[in-house]
């Protein structure tokens, strides 16, 4: 199994440290990580994803002969639609992926993402995917994505809080890691919150699997 993830940003940190995460869950796969240097450093809301789509789409172009599946490793899905309508290996992007398997294992989700411009996006990629009545909230963390890819003590803290109020609050039975900055925390995000969690870079190397068997 040949699984590329592509990072639409430019931060060569995170591309190292979700291909880590997906490397931890999928040991037996090959895995490769790619960074869209022409990209934002981060991708905050709807501006920022365009502004990453023309590197995006040659990473995809050139990756797509050297690998069974391709995904994309931000959790507003940038340019996912696209990617699954050109490519010739299944696409797929991290935030679907946690949504997926939310929906799989029957649990009413909340996210808890970066900032609120990232809610838009996030609002409108769970009505295309269909997920709404899964879906018991989004929240914004208030901390950038760079800050949360900085994994500091305070960062954890405030993460934890966000992950505790979302199932306090909310009702969620999962909450869903809403970057991909927050995927090499999970284990400890857990155990601070007492919460269930989703991490999309997890779910998505094991959904890989899947979805390039059936498209062998």
């Amino acid at each position: 199994m040949r699984l590329t993830y592509i990072n639409p940003n430019a931060t060569r940190a995170m591309t190292d440290a979700v291909v880590a995460v997906a490397r931890a869950a999928l040991p037996s796969a090959s895995i490769t990580g790619l960074t869209n240097t022409d990209g934002p450093p981060a991708i905050q809301g709807e501006a920022d994803g365009r502004a990453a789509l023309p590197g995006l789409e040659r990473h995809i172009a050139a990756a797509e002969a050297s690998s069974d599946a391709i995904v994309i490793a931000c959790f507003d899905d940038t340019g996912l639609a696209a990617a699954q309508a050109g490519a010739g290996c299944p696409v797929l992007g991290i935030g679907q992926a946690a949504y997926l398997m939310a929906a799989l294992q029957g649990l009413r989700f909340s996210v808890v993402t970066s900032t609120a411009a990232s809610l838009p996006v996030i609002e409108a990629n769970i009505d295309r995917l269909g997920v709404r009545a899964h879906c018991a909230s989004v929240r914004a963390s208030g901390l950038p994505v760079l800050t949360i890819e900085e994994g500091s003590e305070e960062t954890r803290r405030t993460l934890a809080e966000a992950i505790r109020e979302a199932k306090e609050a909310d009702g969620a039975g999962a909450v869903l890691l809403g970057c991909a900055g927050m995927a090499p925390m999970a284990a400890d995000l857990a155990r601070r919150s007492g919460v269930r969690l989703i991490d999309g870079v997890a779910a998505s190397a094991h959904l890989a699997v899947a979805a390039a068997g059936f498209a062998a």
